[in-house]
């Protein structure tokens, strides 16, 4: 986790970034519907490039009053998709970059910010992890396909990490979360590789139809960069959801 992440964490509970996103989604546009696929996805662009929750939410009103300036917002439809609001996004987390920059060095502050949450909660999170896991090896052991056999031992290698990785929060030295959350960042990174290694060739197309079906309306107001990290998180999520995996970053937690 980078410095900029870091002092983020200081000023606001950063591990909310996904519900405070969605529910500020929500509340401008006056329904509360399920966030789409593509939507979690496009969050997740936005977490792992390190853009502050304040620029997304200065995007997101931004977009919003460009709806309503359009043909269609006149008309009352409503807004579908974050989609629309990755541009305004990228440039007020652009515009935020700047002010970072022209503002001077940061004071310190005298006191770390307090943990966001409890050891018991984040000693829970692991084992309900880690179960999910054996429970998805022996998912796939029981199918009897052999694709499946070098799958299920990443599962249950990885179950076995994040008991070790309780060793972190039984310390009675202050819990380093960077630390926690880098080791099961790596964790979900090998596992996101196993799968699109492991994944027979129809699964991984029938994701990539559905991708494009929801990317299709959309993809003109979007850049190649954005584009390809927007397929990488979909098609990660997509097959996680597929296997019955859990998201192991601390961002999921809550």
């Amino acid at each position: 986790m980078n410095p900029a992440t870091a002092r983020q964490m200081e000023s606001f509970n950063y591990f909310n970034y996904f519900t405070e996103i969605e529910e500020y989604f929500w509340r401008k546009r006056g329904a509360h519907l399920l966030v789409s696929p593509l939507d979690w996805a496009i969050v997740e662009t936005w977490q792992k490039a390190g853009i502050p929750l304040e620029a997304v939410l200065k995007g997101i009103d931004r977009a919003f009053e460009s709806w309503q300036r359009s043909k269609r917002g006149a008309a009352g439809r409503q807004m579908k998709s974050l989609a629309y609001c990755v541009d305004a996004v990228v440039e007020a987390a652009a515009e935020a970059q700047e002010a970072a920059a022209g503002a001077g060095p940061e004071v310190e502050r005298a006191h770390p910010a307090a943990e966001p949450f409890s050891r018991v909660e984040l000693r829970n999170y692991l084992d309900r992890n880690a179960a999910k896991l054996r429970a998805a090896a022996d998912k796939l052991r029981r199918a009897g396909q052999a694709s499946g056999i070098s799958l299920a031992a990443r599962f249950e290698e990885t179950s076995v990490r994040l008991g070790e990785a309780m060793v972190l929060i039984d310390s009675p030295a202050t819990l380093d979360l960077e630390d926690l959350e880098r080791r099961l960042t790596v964790l979900e990174e090998k596992l996101a590789a196993a799968l699109l290694t492991e994944t027979g060739e129809e699964m991984l197309v029938g994701i990539r139809r559905e991708l494009d079906r929801s990317l299709a309306p959309y993809r003109r107001k979007m850049s190649a960069e954005q584009l390809a990290q927007l397929e990488r998180q979909f098609i990660q999520k997509r097959l996680f959801e597929q296997f019955g995996i859990p998201r192991l970053s601390l961002f999921y937690l809550t």
